[in-house]
C-alpha cells in the first residue's frame, strides 16, 4: 500500500502542536508548551553535586529545579593505557568525577515526576543529514538505509569529509539517502561552526548555564520527521511558515515546494479531525472495528495493554476469530504507542492462540507496523505466559501526562486534563463561534472556578489579546456544577 504522509503545525502563543496524519489517519503528535518546553537534546555546563559509588552514578546541577542524573555508563572518558582510543571497559565513577566537578552534559531524558533529568557526557549535535559527536571518532549509518551500495558510497564520501576537515564522530541518518556530496559538506560546514561556538560558550559562562538550545518543536519537525512519504507539511502561521521556508531553503532544498501556509478560517486541526482523535487517545479502550477493544493500562513502571474479542464472533471457529482479532489489534497497538507516546516497557497480553504459525503472523504483523515509529522499539517472543514484552524508547513524556493531571477527586486513580489545556481548549471555543456568529456583542464563557481563575490569573494576557484579536469582548461566569473539564461558550 502506497503511504502518503502529511505533517499539520498548529501555532498559538501559548503552544505548537504538531500532527503526522498517514492515509487520513492521526498516527504522531507532538506538543510543546512555551512554559514548559522539553530539554532533550540542551547541553548545560553543569557541575557536580553529589557522587554515589553504590549507584555509579551522580547528581550534577544544571540551573534546573532538579539535579541531573549521570550514570558512569553515559560518560566519555580516554583510558591512557589505550593511546588516546576510547576505552573499552568503565571504571569507578569516584575515578572519574568529584563534587564541584564542571563538565558539560547533554539531557537525554526530560525530567519526568519526581526524576530529574537523565544527562550524558556522549555530546551530540544533529544536522538534517549527520549527528555529530564531537567527543567520538566512529563513523556509524542508520540501520534504516538498505542498501549496501548506497551505504558504502555515504561511508566514503563522510570518510573524505572528515578528514578535510578534522572532523569527529559522526552518524549518518535516514534522510542523507540519495544527498550528493555538495549537501553533506553543507551540513559539514554547519556542525563545525556550530560546535566551534559552543566551546566559546563553555569558557565565558557560569555551571548552572544552557550553552545550546534544541531547535524549536516546527523547525525539529522538518529536521527529524519529514521523510520521502512526506507530501505535504502544512502550518497555520504565516510567521513561522516563513521561518521554516527559510530553515529548509537552507537545509533541506527539496521541502520548500512541499511547506504550505494554511490561512483558512477553519482551524487545521479541525480540518483534519485531530481534537476528536485527541480525546479519544486519552480514553483507557480503544475499539476495533471488528467489535473487539483494547484496554490501556499506563503505570509508572510500565504500560499494558489487553486485547479482548468483545461483540466479534466470526464467521468460522474461535481460534479463526481469536487470530484475526490479534492481528487487528497489532496494527491498532502500533499505532496507539505512537499517538500516546507510550514508553519503557510495555506488555501486551493477545488473546490465547493455540496455533505457533498465528503466534508467529501476530509478532511479525506487530513489528510490521511499528517499523513506522520514529522512537526505537524491541519486541520479544511470546513468553510462557502468552504475554508479549516490548520496550519503546522513552525521551519525553507521554501525551497523557502532557495533556492532564492526577484527579484530586480519586487521589491518583485515574486522571483529567490540567485548567492549561482546558484555557487553551475554551481559546479555540471562542475562535470557532467567533468566527460563526460574527454578529455576536459578546460571548460567553461558562467554566469551574479553577478555571475561570486561571483564565483572570495566569491566562489573562493571553484572554485580552484574544479579545482584541476577535474584536469581540468575553465575559467570564464561574459554574459551581461543572467539573475542571467541561465548559460552555455562549454568543449573547
Amino acid at each position: 500500500m502506497i503511504i502518503t504522509e502529511e505533517i499539520l503545525v498548529n501555532i498559538t502563543p501559548q503552544e505548537t502542536r504538531v500532527a503526522i496524519v498517514e492515509n487520513g489517519a492521526l498516527q504522531e503528535v507532538s506538543i510543546e508548551r512555551q512554559r514548559s518546553r522539553g530539554i532533550v537534546g540542551n547541553i548545560y555546563k553543569g557541575r557536580v553535586n553529589r557522587v554515589l559509588p553504590g549507584m555509579e552514578a551522580a547528581f550534577v546541577d544544571i540551573g534546573l529545579e532538579k539535579a541531573g542524573f549521570l550514570h558512569v555508563s553515559d560518560i566519555d572518558y580516554v583510558d591512557e593505557n589505550t593511546n588516546g582510543d576510547e576505552a573499552g571497559t568503565r571504571v569507578a565513577i569516584n575515578d572519574l568525577l568529584h563534587e564541584g566537578k564542571n563538565l558539560l552534559v547533554q539531557v537525554v531524558k526530560d525530567p519526568m515526576g519526581t526524576k530529574g533529568a537523565r544527562l550524558t557526557t556522549s555530546i551530540s549535535v544533529p544536522s538534517r543529514y549527520l549527528v555529530y559527536m564531537p567527543n567520538s571518532s566512529s563513523v556509524g549509518i542508520s540501520v534504516k538505509i538498505e542498501d549496501e551500495v548506497e551505504r558504502e558510497r555515504l561511508k566514503n564520501l563522510l570518510e573524505t569529509c572528515r578528514s578535510e576537515n578534522q572532523l569527529g564522530g559522526c552518524i549518518i541518518r535516514t534522510a542523507a539517502e540519495g544527498v550528493d556530496e555538495v549537501e553533506l559538506r553543507r551540513d559539514i560546514s554547519f556542525l563545525s561552526k556550530l560546535w566551534a561556538s559552543l566551546l566559546e560558550s563553555v569558557d565565558q559562562v557560569p555551571p548552572g548555564r544552557v550553552i545550546h538550545e534544541d531547535l524549536p518543536l516546527s523547525i525539529r519537525t522538518l529536521r527529524d520527521m519529514v521523510g520521502v512519504d512526506t507530501t505535504l507539511v502544512k502550518v497555520d502561521s504565516r510567521e513561522t511558515y516563513q521561518k521554516m521556508t527559510s530553515f529548509s531553503k537552507r537545509y533541506i532544498p527539496d521541502l520548500p515546494c512541499r511547506i504550505e501556509h494554511y490561512p483558512g478560517e477553519r482551524p487545521l486541526f479541525d480540518l483534519y479531525n485531530i481534537d476528536d482523535e485527541l480525546q479519544r487517545a486519552l480514553a483507557r479502550q480503544v475499539s476495533l472495528k471488528s467489535g473487539g477493544y483494547l484496554i490501556i493500562d499506563q503505570t509508572e513502571a510500565m504500560t499494558t495493554i489487553d486485547i479482548n474479542t468483545g461483540a466479534f464472533v466470526g464467521h468460522q471457529n474461535l481460534e479463526e476469530t481469536i487470530f484475526k482479532t490479534n492481528m487487528e489489534a497489532s496494527q491498532a497497538i502500533a499505532r496507539q504507542l505512537r499517538l500516546r507516546n507510550l514508553g519503557g516497557i510495555i506488555i501486551i497480553d493477545f488473546i490465547d492462540m493455540e496455533h505457533e504459525s498465528h503466534k508467529r503472523q501476530v509478532l511479525k504483523s506487530l513489528e510490521k507496523y511499528l517499523a513506522k515509529d520514529h522512537a526505537k522499539t524491541q519486541v520479544c517472543e511470546v513468553s510462557p505466559l502468552g504475554l508479549v514484552e516490548m520496550t519503546r524508547k522513552r525521551t519525553r513524556e507521554s501525551l497523557e501526562h502532557v495533556l492532564c493531571e492526577p484527579c484530586k477527586i480519586c487521589h491518583g486513580r485515574g486522571s483529567l486534563k490540567t485548567t492549561e489545556t482546558v484555557c487553551y481548549e475554551i481559546f479555540r471555543e471562542i475562535l470557532r463561534e467567533a468566527r460563526f456568529y460574527d454578529e455576536a456583542q459578546q460571548l460567553l464563557v461558562m467554566a469551574n472556578q479553577d478555571v475561570v481563575d486561571r483564565l483572570l490569573d495566569e491566562e489573562a494576557t493571553n484572554l485580552a489579546e484574544l479579545e482584541t484579536f476577535i474584536k469581540i469582548p468575553v465575559k467570564l461566569q464561574v459554574e459551581a456544577h461543572l467539573s475542571q473539564e467541561s465548559y460552555d461558550v455562549v454568543p449573547v
